[in-house]
């Protein structure tokens, strides 16, 4: 069996497997989605956003790039962002990056890997803006990792500044900014403390943030 006829294979089995369990599941979900989450995560192979919080279909909204990285330019996240937020109504924005990131690594290390190098100089933004606290670990790990975490921090920042939130918050929706952070080696989500429903809770939480990072 190929390993496209394999996929085809899975997919009935999964299909067949929900089906059996509720069989009214694929009709209610052709008819409407109903997130409350929109997550905008790393395109990494192994952070899948619905296996990671046990949602099915159709109870989560996926955007996902190389770093997860929130860029006021980006009309591709702004667009999915705004459909979450105006259209879907969603509760909840959810960045969530995680250690030991290849972007972030190769960002670190001033390494070239092609064309992302400039989608990466984003992170690079966020390295050069944080210089003097990074420096202050010497391990190559921890910096790495603290800098996957302030990466999380400053996008949180980002989506907060963005038209669409702004506008959601002044009108008065129910919409809280988070960053979480995934460990690979343990499976587990981390909240690094930055949730903000406000523009006045934002600075409060991204300065926490920040700070609460060990010296």
């Amino acid at each position: 069996m190929s390993l496209l006829a394999e996929l085809f294979s899975n997919n009935q089995a999964w299909a067949e497997d929900l089906s059996s369990r509720d069989p009214q599941f694929f009709k209610d979900l052709a008819v409407q989605q109903r997130p409350e989450y929109l997550w905008i995560g790393c395109a990494d192979s192994r952070v899948p956003a619905e296996e990671l919080v046990g949602l099915a279909p159709g109870e989560i909204f996926v955007h996902r790039n190389v770093a997860n990285v929130v860029v006021h330019t980006d009309f591709n996240c702004l667009s999915v962002m705004q459909f979450a937020v105006d259209v879907l109504k969603v509760k909840h924005i959810i960045v969530c990056g995680h250690y030991g990131c290849g972007g972030v690594q190769a960002t670190l290390r001033g390494d070239r890997v092609g064309l992302a190098d400039n989608w990466l100089r984003h992170v690079d933004d966020v390295l050069q803006k944080h210089q003097s606290l990074l420096s202050g670990w010497q391990d190559e790990t921890t910096r790495l990792n603290h800098l996957c975490e302030l990466n999380v921090i400053e996008q949180v920042a980002n989506i907060c500044k963005t038209t669409v939130v702004r506008d959601a918050w002044e009108h008065g929706q129910d919409l809280t900014v988070h960053g979480w952070i995934y460990g690979m080696s343990d499976g587990l989500l981390r909240d690094l403390h930055t949730s903000a429903r406000s523009m006045e809770s934002a600075k409060t939480a991204y300065l926490n943030a920040v700070n609460s990072l060990p010296e």
